[in-house]
Protein backbone atom coordinates (compact mmCIF):
# COMPACT_ATOMS: atom_id res chain seq x y z
CA UNK A 1 0.00 0.00 0.00
CA UNK A 2 3.26 2.01 0.81
CA UNK A 3 4.58 1.30 -2.42
CA UNK A 4 1.71 2.02 -4.45
CA UNK A 5 0.77 5.71 -2.94
CA UNK A 6 4.50 6.39 -3.23
CA UNK A 7 4.47 5.16 -6.91
CA UNK A 8 1.35 7.73 -7.22
CA UNK A 9 2.91 10.71 -5.48
CA UNK A 10 5.99 10.06 -8.18
CA UNK A 11 3.25 10.02 -11.41
CA UNK A 12 1.48 13.38 -9.43
CA UNK A 13 5.18 15.13 -9.07
CA UNK A 14 6.07 14.13 -12.58
CA UNK A 15 3.01 15.33 -14.74
CA UNK A 16 2.77 19.08 -13.06
CA UNK A 17 6.71 19.58 -13.19
CA UNK A 18 6.52 20.37 -16.62
CA UNK A 19 7.31 23.91 -17.41
CA UNK A 20 4.00 24.08 -19.27
CA UNK A 21 1.76 22.30 -16.78
CA UNK A 22 3.26 24.09 -13.93
CA UNK A 23 3.05 27.90 -15.53
CA UNK A 24 -0.68 26.58 -16.53
CA UNK A 25 -1.79 25.29 -12.93
CA UNK A 26 -0.47 28.89 -11.36
CA UNK A 27 -2.26 31.09 -14.03
CA UNK A 28 -5.32 28.98 -13.38
CA UNK A 29 -5.64 28.42 -10.02
CA UNK A 30 -4.15 31.55 -8.90
CA UNK A 31 -4.51 34.06 -10.97
CA UNK A 32 -7.82 33.23 -13.25
CA UNK A 33 -6.48 32.20 -16.77
CA UNK A 34 -4.11 35.28 -16.96
CA UNK A 35 -0.60 34.68 -18.45
CA UNK A 36 1.25 35.89 -15.21
CA UNK A 37 3.46 33.37 -15.66
CA UNK A 38 5.17 32.33 -18.58
CA UNK A 39 6.62 28.20 -18.57
CA UNK A 40 9.83 30.26 -19.97
CA UNK A 41 10.38 31.87 -16.59
CA UNK A 42 9.80 28.86 -14.41
CA UNK A 43 12.81 26.95 -13.42
CA UNK A 44 12.92 24.05 -10.75
CA UNK A 45 13.63 24.38 -7.13
CA UNK A 46 14.73 22.62 -4.05
CA UNK A 47 12.14 20.33 -2.64
CA UNK A 48 14.04 19.62 -0.16
CA UNK A 49 14.95 22.09 3.36
CA UNK A 50 17.49 21.61 5.56
CA UNK A 51 17.58 23.08 9.07
CA UNK A 52 19.34 23.06 12.33
CA UNK A 53 16.54 21.81 14.81
CA UNK A 54 18.46 21.81 18.09
CA UNK A 55 21.34 19.43 18.14
CA UNK A 56 20.18 18.08 14.69
CA UNK A 57 20.07 18.71 11.45
CA UNK A 58 16.45 18.28 10.25
CA UNK A 59 14.78 18.38 6.73
CA UNK A 60 11.30 19.19 5.04
CA UNK A 61 10.26 17.94 2.26
CA UNK A 62 7.68 19.65 -0.24
CA UNK A 63 6.62 18.00 -3.67
CA UNK A 64 7.40 20.53 -5.91
CA UNK A 65 9.33 23.99 -6.41
CA UNK A 66 8.97 26.54 -9.05
CA UNK A 67 11.29 29.58 -9.14
CA UNK A 68 9.67 32.67 -11.24
CA UNK A 69 12.41 34.45 -12.43
CA UNK A 70 13.10 37.96 -14.01
CA UNK A 71 15.57 39.98 -15.25
CA UNK A 72 17.64 36.87 -14.16
CA UNK A 73 16.48 37.20 -10.52
CA UNK A 74 13.94 34.83 -8.59
CA UNK A 75 10.79 36.87 -8.31
CA UNK A 76 8.78 34.59 -6.61
CA UNK A 77 8.79 30.93 -5.39
CA UNK A 78 5.85 28.57 -5.72
CA UNK A 79 5.44 25.71 -3.49
CA UNK A 80 3.12 22.55 -5.10
CA UNK A 81 1.78 20.08 -2.81
CA UNK A 82 -0.12 16.90 -4.09
CA UNK A 83 -2.49 15.08 -1.60
CA UNK A 84 -4.60 12.41 -2.28
CA UNK A 85 -6.09 12.38 1.42
CA UNK A 86 -7.34 15.24 3.27
CA UNK A 87 -5.35 16.26 6.05
CA UNK A 88 -6.11 18.39 9.16
CA UNK A 89 -2.93 18.87 10.02
CA UNK A 90 -1.99 19.93 6.45
CA UNK A 91 -2.09 23.69 7.70
CA UNK A 92 1.43 23.23 9.72
CA UNK A 93 3.15 21.41 7.55
CA UNK A 94 2.86 24.52 5.00
CA UNK A 95 4.02 26.28 8.07
CA UNK A 96 6.94 24.49 7.67
CA UNK A 97 7.40 24.70 4.19
CA UNK A 98 7.08 28.07 3.99
CA UNK A 99 9.17 28.48 6.87
CA UNK A 100 12.29 26.18 5.45
CA UNK A 101 12.29 28.29 2.26
CA UNK A 102 12.87 32.15 4.33
CA UNK A 103 14.73 30.52 6.82
CA UNK A 104 17.29 29.68 4.24
CA UNK A 105 16.69 33.10 2.77
CA UNK A 106 17.74 34.56 6.50
CA UNK A 107 20.62 32.05 7.09
CA UNK A 108 22.34 33.49 3.54
CA UNK A 109 21.56 30.46 1.45
CA UNK A 110 20.23 32.62 -1.38
CA UNK A 111 21.71 35.31 -3.33
CA UNK A 112 18.33 37.14 -2.81
CA UNK A 113 15.01 37.60 -0.77
CA UNK A 114 11.90 36.34 -2.61
CA UNK A 115 7.92 35.17 -1.18
CA UNK A 116 6.92 31.99 -1.17
CA UNK A 117 3.50 31.02 -2.17
CA UNK A 118 2.55 27.72 -1.44
CA UNK A 119 -0.73 25.58 -2.78
CA UNK A 120 -2.35 22.15 -2.71
CA UNK A 121 -3.53 20.25 -5.28
CA UNK A 122 -6.10 17.64 -3.63
CA UNK A 123 -6.90 14.85 -5.81
CA UNK A 124 -8.97 12.92 -3.47
CA UNK A 125 -12.88 12.09 -4.25
CA UNK A 126 -13.92 13.13 -0.85
CA UNK A 127 -14.05 16.84 -0.60
CA UNK A 128 -11.58 19.27 1.79
CA UNK A 129 -13.13 19.59 5.08
CA UNK A 130 -9.89 20.46 7.14
CA UNK A 131 -9.21 23.63 8.25
CA UNK A 132 -7.85 26.29 6.24
CA UNK A 133 -6.74 28.58 8.87
CA UNK A 134 -5.71 29.40 12.27
CA UNK A 135 -8.91 30.08 13.46
CA UNK A 136 -10.71 26.61 12.38
CA UNK A 137 -7.55 24.33 13.44
CA UNK A 138 -7.80 25.87 16.70
CA UNK A 139 -11.32 26.22 16.86
CA UNK A 140 -11.72 24.00 20.34
CA UNK A 141 -9.19 26.04 21.77
CA UNK A 142 -10.59 28.84 23.91
CA UNK A 143 -8.69 31.45 22.72
CA UNK A 144 -9.87 35.47 23.13
CA UNK A 145 -9.73 37.72 20.30
CA UNK A 146 -6.94 39.63 22.09
CA UNK A 147 -4.64 36.71 21.40
CA UNK A 148 -6.03 36.50 17.55
CA UNK A 149 -4.85 40.02 17.86
CA UNK A 150 -0.87 38.75 17.75
CA UNK A 151 -1.82 35.36 15.78
CA UNK A 152 -0.26 35.37 12.64
CA UNK A 153 -2.22 34.46 10.09
CA UNK A 154 -1.51 31.74 7.95
CA UNK A 155 -4.45 30.26 5.37
CA UNK A 156 -4.00 26.86 3.36
CA UNK A 157 -5.14 27.41 -0.13
CA UNK A 158 -6.21 23.84 -1.67
CA UNK A 159 -7.83 23.30 -4.69
CA UNK A 160 -10.17 20.55 -5.10
CA UNK A 161 -8.81 19.01 -8.73
CA UNK A 162 -12.21 16.41 -9.09
CA UNK A 163 -14.36 18.99 -8.06
CA UNK A 164 -13.11 22.63 -10.36
CA UNK A 165 -16.25 23.98 -11.54
CA UNK A 166 -16.35 23.69 -15.34
CA UNK A 167 -15.44 28.10 -15.99
CA UNK A 168 -12.49 26.91 -14.15
CA UNK A 169 -11.65 23.62 -15.90
CA UNK A 170 -12.02 25.59 -19.78
CA UNK A 171 -9.22 28.12 -19.04
CA UNK A 172 -6.65 25.05 -18.56
CA UNK A 173 -4.49 25.06 -21.75
CA UNK A 174 -1.73 22.25 -21.06
CA UNK A 175 -2.75 18.65 -20.64
CA UNK A 176 -4.01 19.77 -17.45
CA UNK A 177 -7.19 20.45 -18.86
CA UNK A 178 -7.35 16.37 -20.25
CA UNK A 179 -6.73 15.14 -16.77
CA UNK A 180 -9.96 17.52 -14.87
CA UNK A 181 -11.90 16.92 -17.41
CA UNK A 182 -11.29 13.19 -17.14
CA UNK A 183 -11.86 13.59 -13.25
CA UNK A 184 -15.02 15.78 -13.78
CA UNK A 185 -16.82 13.77 -16.27
CA UNK A 186 -16.03 9.88 -15.72
CA UNK A 187 -17.31 7.46 -18.44
CA UNK A 188 -19.10 10.65 -20.50
CA UNK A 189 -15.22 12.40 -21.35
CA UNK A 190 -14.49 12.57 -24.94
CA UNK A 191 -11.84 15.13 -26.53
CA UNK A 192 -10.23 15.72 -29.61
CA UNK A 193 -7.29 17.73 -27.81
CA UNK A 194 -3.92 17.31 -29.03
CA UNK A 195 -1.68 15.41 -25.81
CA UNK A 196 1.78 16.92 -25.16
CA UNK A 197 3.26 14.79 -22.62
CA UNK A 198 1.39 11.67 -23.76
CA UNK A 199 3.56 8.45 -21.36
CA UNK A 200 3.09 11.03 -18.49
CA UNK A 201 -0.70 11.92 -19.51
CA UNK A 202 -1.59 7.78 -19.60
CA UNK A 203 0.30 7.31 -15.99
CA UNK A 204 -1.42 10.60 -14.66
CA UNK A 205 -5.00 9.37 -15.62
CA UNK A 206 -4.28 5.90 -14.75
CA UNK A 207 -2.75 6.44 -11.57
CA UNK A 208 -5.90 9.32 -10.68
CA UNK A 209 -8.32 5.89 -11.86
CA UNK A 210 -6.84 3.70 -9.02
CA UNK A 211 -5.21 1.43 -11.71
CA UNK A 212 -1.06 2.12 -11.00
CA UNK A 213 1.22 1.22 -14.42
CA UNK A 214 4.43 -0.96 -13.75
CA UNK A 215 7.25 0.68 -14.56
CA UNK A 216 7.88 1.16 -18.15
CA UNK A 217 4.71 -0.02 -19.17
CA UNK A 218 3.37 2.78 -20.57
CA UNK A 219 6.82 3.26 -22.70
CA UNK A 220 6.46 -0.39 -23.97
CA UNK A 221 3.06 0.05 -25.17
CA UNK A 222 3.99 3.17 -26.60
CA UNK A 223 6.85 2.07 -28.78
CA UNK A 224 4.89 -1.30 -29.24
CA UNK A 225 2.23 1.06 -31.31
CA UNK A 226 5.19 3.43 -32.62
CA UNK A 227 4.02 6.33 -30.89
CA UNK A 228 6.67 8.96 -30.23
CA UNK A 229 6.57 11.90 -27.65
CA UNK A 230 7.17 14.02 -30.27
CA UNK A 231 3.96 12.84 -32.64
CA UNK A 232 0.97 15.04 -33.41
CA UNK A 233 -1.87 12.70 -31.83
CA UNK A 234 -5.00 13.64 -30.43
CA UNK A 235 -6.83 12.17 -27.08
CA UNK A 236 -8.98 10.11 -29.14
CA UNK A 237 -6.46 8.92 -31.50
CA UNK A 238 -4.46 7.85 -28.39
CA UNK A 239 -7.35 5.93 -27.51
CA UNK A 240 -7.80 4.31 -30.92
CA UNK A 241 -4.11 3.31 -30.82
CA UNK A 242 -4.61 1.42 -28.02
CA UNK A 243 -7.97 -0.45 -29.37
CA UNK A 244 -5.92 -1.47 -32.31
CA UNK A 245 -3.40 -3.21 -30.24
CA UNK A 246 -6.42 -5.59 -28.75
CA UNK A 247 -7.38 -5.75 -32.57
CA UNK A 248 -3.85 -6.92 -33.59
CA UNK A 249 -4.19 -9.63 -30.71
CA UNK A 250 -7.18 -10.78 -32.24
CA UNK A 251 -6.49 -11.47 -35.62
CA UNK A 252 -3.42 -13.02 -34.42
CA UNK A 253 -5.37 -15.96 -32.14
CA UNK A 254 -7.86 -16.20 -34.67
CA UNK A 255 -5.33 -16.64 -37.51
CA UNK A 256 -4.17 -19.70 -35.05
CA UNK A 257 -7.48 -21.08 -34.51
CA UNK A 258 -8.18 -20.90 -38.19
CA UNK A 259 -5.62 -23.08 -39.56
CA UNK A 260 -7.17 -26.01 -36.81
CA UNK A 261 -10.55 -25.02 -37.79
CA UNK A 262 -10.47 -23.86 -41.31
CA UNK A 263 -10.08 -20.59 -42.20
CA UNK A 264 -13.57 -19.27 -42.44
CA UNK A 265 -14.30 -20.60 -38.88
CA UNK A 266 -11.01 -19.08 -38.21
CA UNK A 267 -11.70 -15.64 -39.38
CA UNK A 268 -14.82 -15.44 -37.87
CA UNK A 269 -13.34 -16.12 -34.00
CA UNK A 270 -11.16 -13.87 -35.35
CA UNK A 271 -13.36 -11.24 -36.10
CA UNK A 272 -15.53 -11.94 -32.78
CA UNK A 273 -11.98 -11.76 -30.47
CA UNK A 274 -11.49 -8.48 -32.17
CA UNK A 275 -14.70 -7.16 -30.77
CA UNK A 276 -14.35 -8.70 -27.38
CA UNK A 277 -10.87 -7.09 -27.19
CA UNK A 278 -12.12 -3.93 -28.48
CA UNK A 279 -14.48 -3.48 -26.33
CA UNK A 280 -12.74 -4.36 -23.03
CA UNK A 281 -9.54 -2.33 -23.37
CA UNK A 282 -12.11 0.58 -24.31
CA UNK A 283 -13.45 -0.33 -20.56
CA UNK A 284 -9.73 -0.90 -18.83
CA UNK A 285 -7.85 2.23 -20.65
CA UNK A 286 -10.60 4.72 -19.63
CA UNK A 287 -12.51 3.06 -17.22
CA UNK A 288 -15.79 2.98 -18.64
CA UNK A 289 -18.57 0.53 -18.18
CA UNK A 290 -19.74 -2.12 -20.49
CA UNK A 291 -22.31 -0.45 -22.02
CA UNK A 292 -20.28 2.87 -22.71
CA UNK A 293 -17.38 0.88 -24.15
CA UNK A 294 -19.80 -1.12 -26.38
CA UNK A 295 -21.71 2.50 -27.13
CA UNK A 296 -18.10 4.49 -27.91
CA UNK A 297 -17.02 1.69 -30.59
CA UNK A 298 -20.66 1.72 -32.33
CA UNK A 299 -21.58 -1.54 -31.03
CA UNK A 300 -23.96 -3.18 -28.97
CA UNK A 301 -24.10 -4.82 -25.84
CA UNK A 302 -25.88 -7.68 -27.22
CA UNK A 303 -22.94 -8.50 -30.13
CA UNK A 304 -20.60 -8.09 -27.72
CA UNK A 305 -22.37 -11.13 -25.49
CA UNK A 306 -22.78 -12.86 -28.90
CA UNK A 307 -18.95 -12.19 -29.97
CA UNK A 308 -17.62 -13.34 -26.31
CA UNK A 309 -20.14 -16.63 -26.41
CA UNK A 310 -18.72 -17.53 -29.31
CA UNK A 311 -14.95 -17.54 -28.66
Amino acid sequence: MAKSKEKKDIVEKEFVAFPDVAADVINVLLYKGKPVVEEKNLQAGPTEFIYQGGEKLRNEYEDLCKYELADGRIKLMYLIANQSRTDGKMLLRKAGYTGGAYREQYEKKTRFLYPAIEFVLYWGKSRWEAGRNFRRLFSRKKISEEAWDYIDELKLHVFEMRHLPEEIRNLFQSDMRIVVDFLAEGNSYRSDRKVVHKAALIRMIKALSGEMPTEGEVEKWMEEQEIREEDDIKVCELFDQYVRQGRAEGERIGEERGIKKGERRGKEIGEARRLVLDVENAMNFFRVTLEKACEGLGTTLEKYEEAKRSI
